[in-house]
């Protein structure tokens, strides 16, 4: 299955993740190779409930958020990769070792190291 030539708007997103607002964190599939990878996108705008506490005076997308939208991306890619899974199995994230990040994200952020870029 070449899948890397259909489009994977949030509508055909919601359909395959059981995640709803406020925590879904994926809303388009720019490219994906089926067994291989996949490259995602979250528009993050200043409206985002998180930014109101996290930090108000300089806002900052919390890490954690990051590392759900990257598991996320991840389950994206087991479901597209197996369609049997799809409806029938949960992607859960079973941990992490030496992460480290090396610049924050923010809002409108779009450069080579922002991990939510269109680009």
């Amino acid at each position: 299955m070449n899948s890397s030539q259909q489009n994977y708007d949030i509508n055909a997103i919601l359909k395959l993740l059981p995640h709803r607002y406020p925590f879904i964190l994926i809303d388009r599939i720019l490219e994906v190779e089926p067994g291989n990878k996949l490259v995602a996108l979250k528009n993050v705008t200043i409206n985002e409930p998180f930014f109101q506490g996290h930090f108000p005076a300089e806002p900052v997308m919390p890490g954690v958020l990051l590392l759900e939208g990257m598991a996320q991306a991840g389950a994206l890619l087991a479901y597209l990769t197996d369609e049997d899974m799809i409806g029938n199995k949960l992607v859960y994230f079973a941990g992490l070792d030496g992460v480290r990040f090396r610049q924050k994200d923010t809002f409108g952020d779009c450069n080579e190291h922002s991990s939510y870029c269109c680009n």
